[in-house]
């Protein structure tokens, strides 16, 4: 009997160390993505080493509200957010899309943050007729490496489309206003963002309907020290919380004026 309690006592110090090594490698979670996304991320002005947008403001308040310290740093490109987030440097990606080589790396939290839309853009001067995707067939297009895509319209487009890819939104609109390119394809409010930035809204249009639409998650890394089914399932309840009673719509909006604010000079102003 005593040999059985002693067994017993060194299983459950055994899960107690374990707990413990876990907590204290687990004090705070690191967050990242991709920088170039405002509304939803961008680097703060005031210190640039930290993630600020309306994606941030959620995961400080899922944080908040489950007593997480979570800090939200900027990698650099998309790319390295990526991998800091597969190889276990940070912790959680922010908005990232769903694809099989990150299911892989990462535990995908639902509800998605957000339904995003990927709308074609156009010149007003150089406009053409569009109704659905085989408007698109034999037109040259730009989307920049942070536009999300659904599998469906993404195979099309690999398929039967010449689209490439620019480093940054803004540089895909200088394509487009340049006459290189005959249409872009970009989410709705990071390219209202850019426009607004740039001054050039007057010089894109938008069109509908939207040619895709894609889920935008939190995935947790699992070389992060923190993935375990607590935090996992803290997370999920957290997020179908928050996303039930439209907390995202609200932070949007919020970070949208937050970020025009901070866009004063160059509103209605063209840069040269």
């Amino acid at each position: 009997m005593v040999a059985r309690l002693l067994v017993l006592f060194a299983v459950v110090a055994g899960f107690m160390a374990t707990d413990a090594l876990a907590a204290a490698r687990c004090e705070k979670l690191i967050a990242t993505g991709s920088a170039d996304y405002p509304p939803f991320l961008w680097r703060d002005p005031a210190n640039p080493r930290v993630l600020m947008g309306a994606d941030a403001d959620l995961l400080k308040q899922i944080g908040q509200e489950l007593g997480l310290k979570i800090e939200i740093l900027y990698s650099g490109s998309r790319a390295q957010a990526q991998e800091d987030v597969r190889t276990g440097r940070a912790d959680l990606l922010i908005a990232a899309r769903l694809t099989l080589a990150q299911l892989v790396q990462m535990d995908y939290i639902n509800p998605p943050i957000r339904q995003t839309l990927t709308h074609v853009w156009m010149h007003p001067q150089r406009p053409f007729p569009f109704a659905g995707w085989d408007d698109l067939l034999g037109r040259s297009a730009q989307s920049s490496s942070h536009t999300a895509l659904s599998a469906e319209f993404d195979s099309f487009a690999r398929q039967n489309l010449a689209v490439e890819r620019s480093p940054t939104l803004e540089a895909a609109f200088e394509q487009l206003q340049q006459g290189k390119v005959e249409f872009v394809l970009a989410e709705r409010y990071p390219g209202q963002a850019v426009a607004e930035q740039k001054g050039i809204s007057s010089e894109l249009t938008l069109t509908v309907p939207a040619v895709s639409g894609a889920g935008l998650y939190l995935a947790l890394s699992h070389n992060s020290a923190c993935n375990d089914a607590q935090l996992r399932g803290q997370l999920t309840r957290k997020m179908t919380e928050l996303v039930g009673s439209g907390v995202p719509e609200t932070l949007l909006q919020r970070n949208v004026q937050l970020w025009q604010s901070q866009q004063v000079p160059a509103v209605g102003t063209r840069k040269n």
